[in-house]
């Protein structure tokens, strides 16, 4: 999605997004595994608009391009050790790249942290495929960033749901 009034760092971010794999449409389909159960007439379109207004934000689009570029780095055996393995392995205990995704997640406010805490231990859709080392990829900070887009649209979503009733 480009639109006319969309900067050079957000239409990059979604650049680099597509290319590792995820579209907004994917991120859509973990707000519907979310936030269905809460909100029964709940649309694909309204998960997209969510998703669009969270990527929209200059702090999501900041960790998007930080968190996919060292991953990159990492993939292309390109950091110093010891931090090169830690981050192509995922290392368990290496908790930076969930930081980084509370970054996003903090954007909409409590309510996001559930969503994303139980999002990551379950791994739908993409997440799955993110996680999935068999790929050659290395995608320790995207797998957290595109669940705190979910996580951080699903709470746009219910606190607009919220100012509705």
């Amino acid at each position: 999605m480009t639109k006319p009034d969309m900067n050079n760092l957000e239409q990059t971010a979604r650049r680099w997004l597509e290319e590792r794999g995820v579209t907004v449409e994917k991120i859509a389909e973990l707000v519907y595994y979310l936030q269905s159960k809460y909100h029964p007439d709940l649309t694909m379109d309204e998960c997209i608009e969510n998703v669009n207004r969270v990527i929209s934000k200059r702090e999501v689009q900041n960790a998007i391009l930080t968190g996919i570029q060292l991953d990159k780095l990492a993939e292309d055996g390109r950091l110093d050790e010891p931090l090169q393995s830690i981050i192509r392995r995922d290392e368990g205990l290496y908790g930076v790249d969930e930081i980084l995704a509370l970054s996003i997640v903090n954007v909409y406010g409590s309510i996001g942290f559930t969503n994303y805490g139980y999002i990551d231990k379950q791994k739908p859709g993409i997440l799955q495929y993110l996680n999935d080392k068999s790929t050659g990829k290395c995608n320790t900070f995207l797998d957290d960033i595109v669940g705190a887009i979910a996580a951080a649209a699903s709470s746009r979503l219910a606190h607009r749901a919220a100012n509705t009733e």
